[in-house]
């Protein structure tokens, strides 16, 4: 479909379903792209995971922010981007504050039953990553009686959960800042998805290494409310997610932040 047409229709669309929300309230931080247009479209985001989006020199940036604003562009639609604790950002999709959250959210089959989700954008694996000196780490079953530090609200806890049906692991759980907490003696070892754990170490320079190989294969998509509203936007959003795979433009931007294309189902 030629994206003049696209936009077109997302702008009858959600002015129709009541998508346009200039007038919505709310406490967390936003940060608004400077196109002027008659849609507005409010993006959740944590602001706290490199490289996906986080905050430097007091602008947010990241893979989400790059395809947002390309997404935006597409459609002709004003994104916001609103940050708030990521335990909070479902809250705020329920209750109107947000149109969608982007902050590499795991698809599971408890998410899908509550929400509408775009097709799946990135594929990655759930990591398990410990202090560089830990030799003794391979493995979930390797994690009974450790600390295993995941953030709040995060897929990672119910991961864990599963592979320890006897309840063996210590699982604590923060806003942000496990890393420091397992670089620091604190935790054992943290959980989270294998290309942020690469980027962190890269970037940080903290003394952590990957333990084993990836405990699951993750896809990560973007929720919507199961209205007129959020079904329109997501459609929407599915079509220029397929134009940005047939320009190339979703391998750039993968390649740009995270090193590599992880936009393509490993089954191919």
């Amino acid at each position: 479909m030629p994206i003049s047409t696209l936009k077109k229709l997302l702008t009858a669309s959600l002015v129709t379903a009541g998508i346009t929300l200039a007038g919505c309230s709310g406490e967390p931080s936003a940060q608004t792209d400077t196109t002027t247009t008659d849609t507005l479209v409010k993006v959740g985001m944590s602001g706290t995971y490199y490289p996906f989006t986080y905050m430097e020199n007091g602008v947010l940036q990241g893979f989400e922010v790059d395809l947002w604003n390309e997404i935006g562009e597409r459609l002709d639609a004003s994104i916001e981007f609103v940050t708030a604790p990521f335990s909070g950002l479902f809250g705020m999709l329920e209750a109107g504050q947000l149109n969608t959250i982007s902050n590499q959210i795991t698809l599971t089959e408890a998410r899908a039953e509550r929400y509408e989700f775009s097709q799946p954008y990135v594929y990655d694996g759930v990591q398990i990553t410990v202090h560089s000196d830990n030799s003794d780490i391979q493995s979930v079953s390797d994690l009974a009686g450790k600390r295993v530090a995941v953030n709040l609200g995060s897929n990672f806890e119910q991961v864990l959960r599963e592979s320890d049906p006897d309840r063996k692991i210590n699982i604590v759980t923060y806003d942000s800042g496990i890393e420091q907490d397992v670089a620091m003696g604190r935790s054992d070892a943290f959980v989270m998805d294998r290309i942020s754990v690469l980027a962190l170490i890269e970037k940080s320079g903290l003394p952590l290494k990957l333990a084993g190989e990836p405990v699951k294969v993750m896809e990560s998509a973007m929720p919507f409310v199961r209205d007129e509203q959020g079904i329109a936007l997501r459609n929407q959003v599915n079509r220029v997610l397929d134009s940005m795979r047939e320009d190339g433009t979703l391998a750039e931007l993968s390649g740009k932040w995270l090193g590599a294309d992880v936009t393509t189902s490993p089954a191919g």
